[in-house]
């Protein structure tokens, strides 16, 4: 268990479209919960906060904070850069705030390589089925079938990559979702009898692929 003073670090990664980013934010809302933010090169989305959503930065200032060493984890994404500083996320962890990542399992991997002396509980998001999937990839803003169907295609490659994570959670119903990611946490953190069915995630799986 971690000591009192210090935080936990909780990922949660997803497919393009499957949920992670609004659970994030439903975390984030608890008193001792907080989101990473980001660096990406990406271009904002219309209703994206540069400091808030992310921190939108170009290519060149990217591969800079690269060469300082800055991150605790990046990685390339759908031709752009994601990254994580590590200073305001030791800060808070040392200060005993529980970190969220909301990352892919590229930069999930580099955490768990670091091994860091704070606890690390992943979770990976998965949709109910590929059509829900598409749909809600369509209904975006940016209202792009090609751009749908290009991460529909990155979907069967994402989720072979559930198996590195703790516990894989179906996001059928949002609320559901939540409360079920929140008790998970609740119980590694307090050393209580977990309930998960590992055998359900792996039928699921093998509906989606």
């Amino acid at each position: 268990m971690p000591s009192k003073k210090e935080g936990v670090m909780i990922v949660l990664s997803s497919p393009s479209g499957a949920g992670k980013t609004t659970l994030v934010k439903l975390l984030s809302q608890r008193n001792d919960y907080i989101t990473s933010i980001s660096h990406t090169t990406r271009k904002p989305r219309s209703n994206e906060i540069n400091g808030k959503d992310y921190f939108f930065v170009n290519e060149t200032e990217f591969m800079k904070m690269i060469n300082q060493d800055e991150f605790l984890e990046y990685a390339k994404v759908f031709n752009n850069f994601y990254g994580t500083t590590k200073s305001n996320v030791i800060s808070n962890l040392d200060n005993g705030k529980n970190v969220i990542f909301d990352i892919d399992w590229q930069g999930t991997d580099q955490i768990i390589k670091k091994k860091l002396k704070f606890k690390l509980i992943t979770f990976f998001i998965l949709p109910p089925s590929k059509d829900i999937l598409y749909k809600r990839l369509s209904n975006r803003d940016m209202k792009d079938k090609l751009i749908a169907e290009e991460r529909m295609k990155q979907f069967d490659k994402d989720v072979l990559h559930w198996q590195r994570y703790n516990y894989v959670i179906i996001n059928k119903d949002l609320e559901k979702c939540y409360q079920e990611i929140f008790n998970l946490i609740n119980s590694e953190i307090n050393a209580l009898p977990i309930e998960y069915n590992i055998n359900y995630i792996k039928k699921h799986i093998d509906k989606l692929t």
